[in-house]
């Protein structure tokens, strides 16, 4: 909430069962609903999709509920990672040169990542990805939606098409908005597509590592929560459009889409971004930085919130954990983010399959491309690792998919597919099968075309079927 103006309410993205509820993206007065008009055009659209969606085709048995998509922007280095070449030699490894092995026999992964080889039996890893093209926004836009960029149409991205089949339409009533993403933005493409802006995700903005959590149009810096019950109280005193034009079915839809905003920042909504509710201890083996145990990570407290947010059952959940485009410095960069990244995934695996939410959670960790096998050592990389579509890794765990294989492979030194490739396309396909959604089934959209959930062979978009190995 703005919190210099009493007479206006944040609602960035809170959306209601009521697909023509009024759901702005930005503080909106009571002149600007006026001005804006009470049609309602955008929210017909929406609920236009929304049916179409919910009479679509038959889907499969949907085996999980939610996805956290671990989003590595920047593209991750699949030799440092979940596919290390130690063999290569220096001028690959450099001084990354150690594969250890993990706790499924015959599995071996990255020397920094020594928790996540302790859960190897949860997760399965894809290790012959490939799409060929090595830009970010273009390379970021056909992993998120399976489809060629460039196209006369721009598809949804995986969370948008998740929420659009698994939000509303599938009886989802949480409170809190059914795709999130932590807390930026994907990247340089909109997430929602031709679907349109009520199927973007809610993007916190805040750091979870402040306290309070400033999640945006939630949580206000330097203002309590009784001061906000104050200004709601004064605003309600004030307001006396409602009472003027009695029965008006729009008024009423903006009126209830501010009650769920209050509901997010003083009632039960706000309270799943608070990580003060967790044992620090468990805060702590999320993720810590070297030299001390209270000085916690980012990422670790993005998966704690994003355990969090799947246990309120909500269906879709990012974090972007940006910082992977090592062009210069590869080398020093990884000394500080793969403890991070292991700390942080490795306990998110633990902690769901403690809880009894691993088989209802698919964890989907990736980036747009993965990084150079050859280092380039010369100025002025200074040791860095570039953009490299060719071949590169991804891992699935949780939601149905089993955990303790690996799924096709590179070659010696990590720079072509040895076997069996995988494209986006295929992976988008396998994640919808397990949340229930037909791939080839209809992909409702506004313009009434006919297209499907995922690519068909008549697109021309290389595909080699979906993961029936770890389904």
């Amino acid at each position: 909430m703005n919190a210099e103006h009493d007479s206006t309410v944040r609602s960035p993205n809170l959306e209601s069962a009521d697909a023509g509820r009024c759901t702005p993206d930005s503080p909106v007065s009571r002149r600007e609903v006026l001005c804006r008009g009470l049609a309602g055009g955008a929210g017909l659209l929406a609920g236009r999709l929304a049916a179409a969606a919910q009479a679509g085709t038959q889907a499969p048995t949907a085996k999980a509920k939610s996805v956290i998509q671990m989003w590595m922007w920047g593209g991750p280095p699949h030799t440092d990672t979940f596919d290390p070449k130690p063999d290569a030699g220096h001028d690959y490894c450099g001084p990354l040169n150690k594969a250890i092995p993990t706790n499924v026999d015959g599995i071996r992964i990255g020397g920094q990542l020594p928790l996540l080889a302790q859960q190897a039996d949860k997760y399965s890893i894809v290790r012959s990805m490939t799409h060929g093209i090595g830009g970010h926004e273009t390379a970021a836009y056909l992993v998120q939606t399976g489809r060629k960029p460039g196209d006369r149409l721009v598809y949804p991205s995986a969370g948008a098409v998740v929420k659009l089949f698994r939000g509303y339409t599938a009886g989802y009533e949480g409170l809190i908005p059914p795709y999130i993403v932590m807390t930026q933005p994907l990247g340089r493409f909109s997430e929602a597509g031709f679907l349109g802006t009520r199927y973007k995700p809610f993007v916190t903005g805040g750091n979870p590592l402040q306290q309070p959590f400033n999640v945006e149009g939630v949580v206000a810096r330097g203002i309590s929560e009784e001061q906000q019950r104050a200004r709601r109280e004064l605003l309600g005193r004030l307001d006396r459009l409602g009472s003027s034009v009695p029965g008006n079915a729009s008024l009423t839809a903006f009126f209830e889409a501010e009650q769920q905003a209050y509901d997010m920042i003083l009632g039960d909504g706000a309270k799943v971004f608070d990580l003060s509710q967790e044992d620090d201890a468990l805060r702590s083996r999320y993720g810590h930085m070297p030299w001390s145990e209270t000085a916690l990570t980012w990422f670790g407290q993005t998966c704690l919130v994003a355990r969090r947010l799947v246990e309120r059952g909500v269906p879709y959940v990012t974090i972007n954990f940006s910082g992977w485009d090592t062009h210069k410095d590869h080398f020093r960069i990884m000394e500080r983010k793969l403890p991070e990244l292991d700390q942080g995934m490795a306990t998110l695996l633990q902690d769901l399959s403690d809880r009894g939410l691993l088989d209802s959670t698919i964890v989907w960790w990736g980036g747009e491309f993965g990084r150079t096998p050859k280092v380039a050592w010369g100025a002025p990389w200074n040791a860095g690792r570039h953009h490299y579509p060719n071949v590169f890794s991804a891992v699935l765990a949780g939601g149905g998919f089993k955990g303790g294989h690996v799924v096709g492979a590179s070659d010696a030194k990590g720079e072509e597919v040895k076997d069996r490739p995988v494209y986006p396309c295929d992976l988008l396909g396998s994640v919808y099968d397990k949340l229930g959604i037909d791939p080839d089934g209809k992909l409702p959209n506004p313009m009434d075309m006919d297209l499907t959930v995922t690519p068909t062979a008549a697109d021309g978009i290389p595909m080699a079927g979906r993961l029936k190995e770890i389904m």
